[in-house]
């Protein structure tokens, strides 16, 4: 025995791929070892933060254990906060809280980051009450104050960063004044923390109070000139400061997508790796939602195989990231590669999967995935894009009928208020299979004002139905809604044309002249590389 149990300890310590992982684990469970809590924690703490660990897995341990052991509770808490999964970090903490498990300075450290995250989280999607994410925090620091915590310099900088994450700055401020030995860290998150209320006076005033100033604070003041969307003067920063890291390159490269620029952060990029910055997550991320945009299947498809090369788990973000680059680039094998690979799908991966393949006219597969995740197979809730892509596949299928059930299915099943592109859809179906006066009743009960791209949407039907009354009073609303374009007169002047209504074809182009709309000039776009430039 006592040579099996040293051939698994050299074995855990010598893990590289999950599959290696499993292996240990299966020797480990026939020597009748798996309730031995050391290898349980190394199996675990490898499937959790190992790049190359599996976080599903590594669930699945612990849940198999007591969950009453200090150092598994911190690892799934640490894991879990850093990922789109920050809610799993604070139900750990409560079992800890509720069962007696010691809890530690690691412990506070871990659950304030997920605090800060799940903050974020809930802003974003919406998942739970955003009141009680700040009401954890505030409890959290009072059990740290309880235990004597607060003066460890990690906590108190994890405090900050949570108060400024829950918009609480003037909380964050007062716990700032308190510190009497104040770290770079702590000064940055400061900083941060106003620009992030855009509070820019008080951000400046600290940044000039500053005793020393590093890279996170020039990386701070790029971030605010990104959010303020001024490229340029984050640009002039990234140029002129003393030394950049990776979060420097990952700022202006998510900068330049904020903005749509997809080329320069592809640029950007190209810019990175011939400074041999090693990229990280955020940076694929953004590259690759870059890629998504401009259709460099190429290059995505090439940062995928070096993942695969490296043994990088696909999951959370960058796997959604790389599904929706595959999926907006119409190659769907690769994206059901990516989707079908993933342990832990969210509505994220579910939507990019499903409006994929409903925009590349897979209709059926598409309808058939969503029928999956109402099924719960996914365990998640459709959201209002994931039922754009259900009406997506209906109207290139033309399934008039399922839409309207679709439809009705998303206001009284999932409580979801249609927005005009749910509208947009179901027009552009009943326009395009000529049930024009349905539409037309849909566009008049929308609950919105700005309706012109349902209005316009009519009128272009109008003319393949040859509905010149419909067509009339379509560009009467767009006239009042007064967001006329030339297409709108060209198209209203064509139908009049095709029912040989000549006086109304030249009322409609005097019009135009009169009014000094221009009739744009149609162009083409072509990709030139620099050898056809030379050519």
């Amino acid at each position: 025995m006592t040579g099996t149990y040293s051939r698994i300890s050299c074995m855990l310590q010598h893990l590289r791929s999950m599959l290696q992982l499993k292996q240990v684990q299966a020797i480990i469970t026939k020597a009748g070892l798996h309730a031995h809590l050391p290898f349980t924690a190394k199996l675990t703490f490898f499937s959790a933060l190992s790049p190359m660990g599996n976080l599903s897995h590594a669930h699945s341990l612990f849940l198999q254990t007591s969950m009453h052991n200090s150092f598994l509770c911190n690892t799934m808490i640490r894991a879990f906060a850093k990922t789109s999964f920050p809610l799993q970090a604070l139900y750990i903490y409560n079992h800890m809280q509720t069962t007696n498990v010691v809890s530690d300075h690691f412990t506070y450290n871990f659950v304030l980051k997920a605090c800060s995250r799940a903050h974020r989280f809930v802003q974003e999607f919406g998942k739970c009450d955003e009141f009680a994410i700040v009401s954890k925090g505030g409890e959290v620091h009072c059990t740290v104050l309880k235990l004597g915590f607060d003066q460890d310099p990690s906590i108190r900088n994890s405090l900050l960063y949570m108060y400024s994450q829950c918009g609480l700055v003037h909380a964050a401020q007062h716990l700032f004044d308190e510190i009497s030995n104040r770290s770079l860290v702590s000064w940055n998150i400061m900083i941060s923390a106003y620009d992030r209320v855009n509070d820019s006076k008080s951000a400046d005033y600290l940044l000039e109070s500053m005793p020393q100033k590093n890279v996170v604070s020039w990386n701070t003041v790029i971030a605010r000139y990104i959010r303020l969307g001024n490229m340029e003067g984050a640009r002039r920063v990234f140029q002129v400061m003393p030394e950049r890291d990776v979060v420097s390159w990952n700022s202006m490269i998510a900068g330049c997508v904020s903005v749509k620029d997809f080329a320069g952060a592809l640029e950007l990029f190209s810019e990175m790796q011939n400074a041999e910055v090693r990229p990280t997550e955020v940076t694929l991320i953004s590259v690759l939602g870059a890629c998504a945009e401009t259709g460099a299947l190429e290059m995505g498809s090439k940062i995928h195989e070096s993942l695969k090369a490296c043994g990088h788990k696909i999951e959370g973000y960058l796997g959604n990231a790389l599904l929706n680059m595959y999926s907006k680039c119409g190659n769907l094998s690769s994206a059901w590669e990516v989707f079908s690979g993933m342990r832990i799908k969210t509505v994220s991966c579910w939507n990019a999967m499903i409006v994929g393949l409903a925009v590349h006219g897979c209709c059926e597969e598409a309808l058939q995935l969503f029928s999956e995740m109402e099924c719960g197979l996914g365990a998640v809730r459709p959201n209002r894009v994931t039922f754009i892509g259900v009406l997506i596949a209906c109207s290139h299928k033309g399934l008039v009928d399922k839409a309207r059930w679709y439809f009705d299915h998303m206001v009284k099943k999932y409580k979801i208020l249609p927005d005009i592109k749910h509208y947009g859809c179901m027009v552009d179906l009943l326009s395009r299979f000529g049930l024009l006066e349905e539409a037309n009743q849909m566009i008049k009960t929308a609950p919105f004002q700005n309706s012109a791209i349902l209005w316009r949407t009519l009128l272009g039907a109008c003319r393949t139905q040859g509905d010149v009354e419909l067509a009339k009073m379509s560009f009467q609303q767009l006239v009042k809604l007064g967001r006329l374009t030339d297409g709108d007169y060209v198209v209203l002047s064509n139908i009049y044309a095709e029912a040989e209504r000549w006086d109304d074809v030249e009322r409609v182009r005097s019009e135009m002249i009169d009014l000094h709309v221009p009739k744009q000039v149609g162009y083409s776009q072509i990709d030139m590389t620099e050898s056809d430039k030379l050519s």
